[in-house]
């Protein structure tokens, strides 16, 4: 492809991906590989090239752009070599008419960096999610004999974690392979150790999802106990079984629950559980540096109405824990909606209950919880909660 082609070829992507986000579709790497598929005479440098201009516009525009090309405007604006590929040759883009519409920046729409900096993250804690993310990759206590890395990486904020640049690709690795080591975000890694697991506990981690949390429990669970791993996502719940066996995780189960009718489903484990993990359904607003097109999808309807079910499922997992157990709660936004104003609405439902902020050795206060950022703890977004029944 010529450098003219991979312009056009970026804008016809950004042109799916503004209409994914807008329609609730397809995340953009999909999109992007899709684009692909039935074009076998791009060459892997084409992929890179293209997949590069179509996530530095994603990360440019703020606001929803009105098109693929408004968006490649924006980024060429900033870059003469790239204007020039505007040429109108063969396979290339149109050449820039004067008054045409150019998307505009920004760290995200209006409202939602609004809503961003009456949660305390700052234009410099906005742009710091929009940097690339790196690999971290988690040590597997259970096969820490097999983690030969080809690399040492860098140490982060996570005791078993290791750092690598964006796209290694440690799923070829054989340690990868051998279940020895998990790609996780360090912060993902250290908000697990929140919830203290010990071997011989009965753990519960309410919103399992495919299972990368869980597998962290058992680690610290040393395989002992009982992990139960509930989901009402019956495809990726069924992605952690797989797991688990190539992590030589044993005390799993999974348990496929149905939206609304969660507290019948797990009658047999109220106040029994020694802890429960909420990794509750969120915004995603700490993630962007993976998923950056994901702040165009988001309105304010989407997070009262995630609000809502956090707080529903918080309240659930209350009744699974036993007197002196814990509950920790997680979520991967800087919303206080979601974080820690859920927090103060659950102590004020529950007086039975108290916050104690776990000792993590990362991140800052946020009302009775702890926040990461990608800013201060060069990890994804978190918020997290400990909470102890009496």
């Amino acid at each position: 492809m010529t450098p003219q082609a991979r312009v056009q070829a970026g804008i016809e992507i950004l042109d799916a991906v503004i209409a994914a986000a807008r329609n609730k579709g397809a995340p953009a790497d999909r999109i992007i590989a899709d684009w692909f598929r039935p074009r076998r005479y791009a060459g892997s440098k084409d992929r890179r090239a293209v997949r590069e201009l179509v996530y530095v516009a994603i990360r440019q525009c703020g606001e929803v752009p009105v098109s693929g090309r408004a968006a490649m405007l924006r980024v060429a604006e900033g870059d003469p070599a790239l204007a020039s590929l505007f040429d109108g040759s063969r396979h290339a883009p149109a050449p820039v008419v004067p008054g045409e519409p150019v998307a505009s920046g920004g760290t995200a729409p209006g409202w939602l960096a609004g809503a961003l900096a009456a949660s305390g993250v700052d234009a410099a804690g906005q742009a710091a999610l929009l940097q690339r993310a790196p690999v971290d990759i988690r040590i597997n206590s259970l096969k820490a004999a097999l983690a030969v890395l080809p690399e040492p990486g860098e140490p982060t904020i996570a005791p078993h974690a290791r750092r690598f640049p964006p796209d290694t690709n440690v799923e070829q690795w054989p340690a990868y392979q051998a279940g020895a080591i998990e790609v996780q975000d360090a912060g993902s890694q250290l908000v697990c150790g929140a919830v203290a697991a010990r071997p011989g506990e009965a753990v519960v981690d309410l919103c399992a999802g495919a299972g990368g949390k869980t597998l962290a429990l058992a680690a610290a669970m040393d395989n002992q106990g009982r992990l139960l791993a509930c989901d009402a996502d019956r495809a990726r719940l069924s992605r952690l079984m797989p797991r688990a066996e190539r992590a030589g995780v044993t005390i799993a189960e999974t348990r496929l629950l149905d939206g609304g009718r969660e507290a019948a489903a797990l009658a047999d484990w109220a106040g029994r559980a020694d802890a429960v993990l909420v990794d509750a359904p969120c915004s995603g607003t700490g993630t962007w540096r993976r998923n950056p097109e994901s702040r165009w999808r988001l309105t304010p309807a989407e997070v009262a109405r995630l609000a809502a079910l956090q707080q529903r499922l918080f309240d659930l997992a209350a009744t699974l824990v036993r007197p002196g157990g814990r509950l920790v709660y997680v979520v991967c936004s800087l919303l206080d909606a979601e974080g820690a104003d859920q927090v103060a609405g659950f102590l004020g439902r529950h007086p039975a209950w108290r916050a104690v902020v776990p000792p993590l050795g990362a991140g800052e206060r946020r009302g009775d919880g702890l926040r990461l950022t990608a800013q201060f703890d060069e990890c994804d977004g978190f918020f997290v909660a400990r909470l102890e029944r009496s």
